[in-house]
């Protein structure tokens, strides 16, 4: 591939990775479900890096529950769960790092098996924390069939999402009242800090 195709490659792939941020800022702020929000962002992820599989898991309590997934398994919705010392996805939890796994990620010392799921089989992982207010409230995991080298652009595009998610999450504890009769103003005037006494002269 020659210089000029590659950079016309890459210019396509930043377009792209755009795209997907564009859309999920634009579910932030549309009046729709967390849930469809959840599955929109799970099939977005899924498209640009043509996984066969990307899940969100959130907390509950002390444990990471399976909440969005762009596979069929939608019956393992809310049931798959797992601890913090449990797998590759409560690995990147605790320790509030990505994992990149190119193949055999399966035969990794921190997978964890369930017999539900058919990610288990798959080759290739990666995954990050998704981030609230700089603490790790859940996990985003794509994964695929066959080996497969993440790009720094999946990378990049995952751990933004991770953070997009988590703005999401956050907004969608306040009740659309709360939003509309809300001083906005208010909320950054308040937490400036206050000024300095002038100086007597």
């Amino acid at each position: 591939m020659g210089k000029t195709r590659e950079s016309e490659v890459r210019i396509q792939r930043l377009e792209q990775q755009l795209g997907v941020f564009q859309k999920i800022s634009r579910l932030m702020v549309r009046d729709m479900s967390l849930n469809d929000t959840l599955q929109a962002v799970v099939q977005l992820v899924s498209d640009f890096t043509h996984a066969d599989s990307c899940l969100i898991y959130l907390f509950d309590d002390e444990e990471l529950v399976l909440c969005a997934s762009s596979a069929a398994h939608r019956a393992g919705l809310g049931k798959v769960r797992l601890k913090l010392n449990e797998g590759l996805t409560g690995w990147v939890a605790r320790e509030r790092r990505m994992v990149a796994i190119p193949a055999e990620a399966y035969k990794d010392a921190r997978f964890k098996n369930f017999s539900d799921l058919p990610e288990d089989t798959f080759e290739a992982f990666l995954s990050v924390p998704v981030i609230a207010r700089n603490r790790v409230i859940g996990v985003i995991n794509v994964q695929h069939r066959q080996p497969h080298r993440h790009s720094g652009a999946e990378m990049e595009l995952l751990t933004t999402v991770g953070e997009q998610v988590g703005c999401l999450l956050v907004l969608a504890r306040m009740a659309p009242a709360a939003v509309e009769t809300a001083n906005h103003a208010d909320l950054v005037i308040a937490a400036q800090p206050a000024a300095p006494p002038a100086p007597h002269l």
